[in-house]
């Protein structure tokens, strides 16, 4: 049996609100030590997940953020050349410049490898790198081990880290990625887990005002011609504005008096559609 039973189960975190599959999918991953890849549109939570695991167990996050230039040496190791240098030429330094190992510095993956504890590893937005970034890095969390080459090393993991995988889904990954990978694909909350949702963050939150934020709300990202919907933390923020303006009734947003719409809407052609399609709307 894999060190991690479901004995150490997750169930949520003080903010983030959890489904039955999604924890199920959550916990047998961490069980059998398989990532997990999560796929979803923009602002469904794949990104906070892995802050609520971290937060629920008690593990400390470590966090790649995947970039499209991207090398996977990056993500396991830098060889500081520069301050060698530096260090050779001025004399200065209390490291001995002839032993390199005192030059590499750990990247993400390397960091959670070394950590003397278990850690979850968030490696966000996967999508972003190419097909061989993507093969050659589950090579290496495969076989829990790489090499630096520069000192002759291999550097092994000492706990084998929860890793949780995003993807915003804008290209395609490899048949061979997937398949090294559990899946769950999160889809924008319906409105019932929406009220939860809110109601995690807005604890004194009056039921008129959850009522019609959020009926506005899932109103406004069905305009046809929006190109980037809202998303649950702009409903949040939607609501913090709301609150904090002493001058805002709930009733105007009945009368399609919708406020802060930049909070919403973050690209000017979807707030110009916005403005002129909520004078329309009736709640």
């Amino acid at each position: 049996m894999p060190q991690n039973s479901l004995s150490t189960a997750f169930a949520g975190a003080s903010l983030y609100v959890l489904d039955d599959e999604l924890a199920q999918i959550v916990n047998i991953s961490m069980a059998i030590e398989m990532p997990l890849l999560l796929k979803g549109e923009p602002g469904t939570g794949k990104t906070m997940l892995a802050h609520a695991i971290a937060e629920s167990l008690n593990m400390r996050l470590i966090v790649l953020n995947v970039k499209s230039s991207m090398k996977l040496v990056e993500a396991l190791y830098l060889y500081d050349t520069l301050t060698r240098l530096n260090d050779s030429r001025f004399g200065d330094s209390k490291r001995d410049v002839s032993n390199i190992e005192d030059y590499i510095k750990m990247g993400k993956i390397g960091q959670s490898f070394v950590s003397d504890k278990r850690v979850v590893l968030l490696i966000d937005e996967i999508d972003k790198a190419d097909t061989d970034f993507q093969d050659d890095m589950l090579d290496v969390l495969d076989q829990m081990e790489f090499d630096i080459i520069e000192i002759d090393k291999t550097v092994s993991a000492k706990n084998r880290p929860v890793i949780i995988i995003t993807s915003n889904a804008k290209k395609d990954l490899s048949d061979p990625f997937l398949g090294r990978c559990n899946f769950h694909h999160i889809a924008f909350p319906e409105p019932d887990m929406m009220r939860e949702i809110i109601q995690v963050h807005f604890s004194d939150i009056s039921k008129d005002l959850l009522d019609h934020t959020i009926k506005a709300f899932y109103h406004m990202r069905d305009f046809r011609e929006i190109e980037k919907k809202p998303a649950t933390r702009e409903l949040i923020n939607w609501i913090r504005a709301l609150k904090a303006d002493p001058d805002f009734r709930v009733k105007d947003l009945v009368k399609g008096d919708v406020p802060y719409l930049g909070v919403l809407f973050k690209k000017s052609p979807d707030y110009t559609v916005a403005r002129n399609l909520v004078s329309r709307m009736r709640l």
